[in-house]
């Protein structure tokens, strides 16, 4: 699965010390929805029935908002 994520920002953030969950570890998100960027909040698990090969948008890049399929990601062998 992929998914169209709009950036706003144009530099990296420094993470520090009170990044740190309690378990002492630093989550970044990866699936572009989180509130807390570059943190995850877990918003992630709102796309765990995306498919493979499918183009999500989600409305205003908010795990809440409305999921459209826009496209598909075509096989590197094609």
């Amino acid at each position: 699965m992929a998914r169209e994520v709009t950036h706003e920002e144009r530099g990296p953030v420094k993470l520090d010390e009170s990044d740190m969950g309690d378990d002492g570890m630093i989550y970044v998100c990866q699936c572009g929805l989180s509130d807390s960027e570059p943190l995850c909040d877990g918003s992630h698990n709102a796309t765990t029935d995306e498919v493979d090969g499918v183009v999500y948008k989600y409305a205003n890049d908010d795990a809440d908002g409305e999921r459209r399929q826009i496209g598909e990601v075509a096989d590197e062998g094609e």
